[in-house]
This record gives structure tokens, C-alpha cells and sequence, in this order.
């Protein structure tokens, strides 16, 4: 709601002062739109910065982890101890995470409802980990993590570069999509040029423009996208299971 808000205040605002800039109102109505679907994008990309923030945590979820099991805390009260000493992004869910551990006493059960609470593939594999070492002892707990942290850490870092790499084609792709509005803009200065636009060709030049600009940025988007690594471990209890049986064996 809040993003809708703003959105839409975004929107009359840039209204507003393109239509006292050029007097005209067709075009302060296509640069509210404009600025519209940018504030929108931008907000979505910020929710997308804090989910690779929160990507980025789990290496030091790991280091964590491993340093509380070598002081000799048991897996358990590691877990708990995240509340608190873990990253900062992360402590509300592990504060989550130890309530329900105190309230149903049940580490697989407070695992798996942490599990489905971040449903991102870097935790599954945390997660299933634990609850296998679980079943199993625990005796290659510390080997596991520690692959497993640097395969996560390896990952991040290869996404990173990738994503900085794109990030330059996509600068540069923004700056050609706006080149345009900000010709109209010097130009719709002019009496002539903004009585042009206010004609019903040029309130359809308009839309054309914004739709074209709109399907160039998803286009952009889609071409540029990254590939998420699906998870694997969603339903996989009675595998998990299985598998332990099969080692006891």
C-alpha cells in the first residue's frame, strides 16, 4: 500500500510541474506515467537489493554455525544464538526460529517452518544439512558446513560479477530509454511543440512512445535476467528419511 502511495504521489507531483513547465496537459500526462512506472521499478528493484542482502548472509550464517559448534555448543543452542549474534538481516527470523523451538521443543519441526519461511535455495541446503546430521549424529556436520559454505561463497561471488557486468548494459540501456523524454522536455518549452502534442496525433505519437520505452526495459530486463537456482529440497522429508535408514544400514 505504502508503494502504491507513493507511486501514485510521484505521478502527481511530475504532472503537475511538466504541466506549469509546457502547459500542456497531454504531456504532463505522459511524464507522470513515465515517472510512475520508474518509481515502481525502482521500489521493486529495492526489495530485490534486500533479498540479495539476505542471500549474502548466509556464508556468515555458516561461520556462525561452525564457531558455536567448535566452542561446544550443541547444534540447538548454535541456532538460537543467531537471534542474537547472527547478521542483523537474519535475527528476526532465527528469534522466530527459537520461539517456536522453545514452544514445541522439536528442532526438525522449528527447522522446517524456517525453512519455508526464507524458501530460498541457499537455506534449504543449510537446513537440510542440519536436520541430516541430525538424524545421522552429527559426526560430519563441520565437513558439510564447510563445503557447503564455500560452495555458497563461490556462488555469490560469480553472481556478483555477473551482475556487475550487467549492470553496466543495463546503465547504459536506461540512459538511451530516457534520452528521448528529455528531448521532449527541452522541446515541449516551446508554444509550438507542446500545441503539437496536445493534437489527438500527438497524444497517440505519446502513448506510442511510452509503450515502446515499457517493452524495451522488460525486454532489457528478461535478456539481462539471471538464473535462479530452482530448490531442491522442498518436499524431500521421506527422501531425507530414506536416505538416513540407508547409511544406519
Amino acid at each position: 500500500m505504502k508503494n502504491s502511495i507513493r507511486v501514485f504521489i510521484s505521478a502527481c507531483v511530475t504532472t503537475g510541474l511538466i504541466l506549469l513547465i509546457t502547459s500542456s496537459f497531454t504531456i504532463a500526462i505522459a511524464f507522470g506515467a513515465l515517472v510512475a512506472g520508474a518509481v515502481f521499478v525502482t521500489l521493486k528493484n529495492k526489495s530485490s537489493h534486500s533479498e540479495s542482502h539476505l542471500i549474502a548472509a548466509w556464508p556468515e550464517v555458516i561461520d556462525h554455525l561452525m564457531s558455536g559448534i567448535q566452542s561446544g555448543l550443541s547444534l540447538s543452542e548454535s541456532l538460537v544464538g543467531l537471534a542474537t549474534r547472527g547478521p542483523e538481516i537474519l535475527r528476526p527470523a532465527f528469534a522466530e526460529f527459537r520461539d517456536s523451538l522453545f514452544r514445541h521443543a522439536d528442532l526438525e519441526l522449528a527447522l522446517q517452518e524456517l525453512k519455508s519461511l526464507f524458501h530460498h535455495h541457499g537455506s534449504d541446503q543449510i537446513f537440510e544439512a542440519l536436520l541430516i546430521s541430525k538424524a545421522l549424529g552429527g559426526s560430519e556436520l563441520m565437513s558439510i558446513l564447510r563445503t557447503l559454505g564455500d560452495f555458497l561463497r563461490q556462488d555469490l561471488a560469480l553472481r556478483r560479477e555477473i551482475e556487475v557486468k550487467h549492470g553496466w548494459i543495463k546503465n547504459s540501456a536506461h540512459i538511451s530509454a530516457i534520452a528521448p523524454w528529455i528531448l521532449l522536455l527541452m522541446l515541449s518549452t516551446q508554444p509550438s511543440t507542446a500545441l503539437a502534442f496536445s493534437t489527438p496525433t500527438g497524444g497517440m505519437i505519446l502513448v506510442a512512445g511510452l509503450v515502446m520505452t515499457a517493452v524495451a526495459y522488460l525486454w532489457m530486463n528478461r535478456l539481462g535476467r539471471l538464473p535462479q537456482t530452482p530448490r531442491v529440497f522442498t518436499h524431500h522429508a521421506t527422501l531425507r528419511n530414506s536416505i538416513s535408514q540407508r547409511v544406519i544400514r
